[in-house]
């Protein structure tokens, strides 16, 4: 086992929860949500303009040759500042949180080999809920600028923003916080059950390959942590993404003449526009990103530990 593979990743023996491990652990999770946002962001965009669409029947093909042709390819990036800014703050804060919530069981078990499938979901669903306070409205912020175009209208939803601070302030303008925190109750539910499951699928692949290989946690090989991040990534997705439709959904519509009151008619408006196929509106492009994305996320935290330790 060379040197290079021994990522030192979470925990070998109990430690106590200490403020100088919350700041390596933040530090570390937003250059883990930096790199999520260079590799998925064009795949969230194809997403977003899928999701936000008008014809139930366009393709994610569609979508990208249609970006390219009017828009260009920067157009993939579109809203990418704040969240390279703040998607970054928001892993920061899954990864924090969860890492805080593993230390105190840890602690409590007397050691990380105690720590069960359960503990694992209640840390990372933790780490999700925390989260979704601060991702409610990047996320509203971002998917405004994502779906907005170069022709002009009159009509307030095709406005065209000149950044995330002019999107942030006509929100404010509409419907103040209100407005600005639309979607927050699918985004809550789906960070807290997405990431629950996100970090308990990483834990369980983890736990397994150190019992199998009887390794400590730190030899654990690199490639292994980059395919555990991937797979983790598809179950998180496959487990919440109509949350997610759901929540697109709220945050597209028509600012200040909305279609949907909440969660539960857009609900009755998809299932019966659409069925169950509207409910994974833009699944091609998310579970393509899922991989990458989650990936380089788990590999850039990793990797930051080693170099903070």
């Amino acid at each position: 086992m060379t040197q290079e593979s021994e990522i030192p990743l979470l925990l070998d023996e109990p430690v106590s929860p200490s403020s100088a491990n919350t700041a390596k652990d933040i530090f570390a999770g937003t250059m883990g949500g930096i790199a999520q946002v260079l590799v998925g962001q064009p795949f969230d965009t194809t997403k977003v303009r899928l999701q936000s669409s008008s014809n139930p029947n366009t393709s994610p093909i569609e979508v990208v040759r249609s970006l390219l042709k009017n828009e260009g390819p920067l157009a993939f990036y579109k809203g990418s500042l704040l969240p390279l800014i703040g998607i970054g703050a928001c892993v920061s804060i899954q990864f924090s949180v969860n890492e805080y919530m593993k230390r105190v069981f840890t602690y409590i078990n007397n050691g990380p080999g105690n720590m069960t499938i359960g503990q694992f979901f209640i840390a990372g669903g933790l780490g999700g809920f925390a989260n979704g306070f601060l991702a409610g409205p990047i996320e509203h912020v971002r998917i405004r600028l994502q779906i907005q175009t170069k022709t002009t209208s009159t009509n307030s939803n095709s406005r065209i923003y000149k950044g995330p601070f002019d999107v942030l302030k006509h929100l404010n303008e509409v419907g103040g916080i209100s407005t600005i925190y639309r979607g927050i109750v699918p985004t809550l539910l789906r960070e807290s059950l997405g990431i629950g499951i996100y970090f308990m699928t990483f834990e369980a692949l983890v736990q397994n390959s150190m019992k199998k290989n009887n390794l400590l946690r730190k030899q654990v090989e690199s490639w292994k942590l980059c395919l555990y991040g991937g797979l983790s990534g598809y179950t998180m997705w496959l487990t919440c993404y109509p949350i997610d439709v759901i929540k697109s959904k709220l945050q597209t519509d028509t600012l200040g003449n909305w279609k949907y009151k909440n969660s539960l008619s857009v609900i009755k408006d998809l299932w019966k526009t659409q069925g169950w196929r509207g409910f994974f509106v833009g699944f091609t492009p998310t579970i393509l990103r899922a991989a990458p994305a989650n990936a380089a996320t788990f590999v850039a935290f990793e990797w930051t530990m080693r170099l903070l330790n």
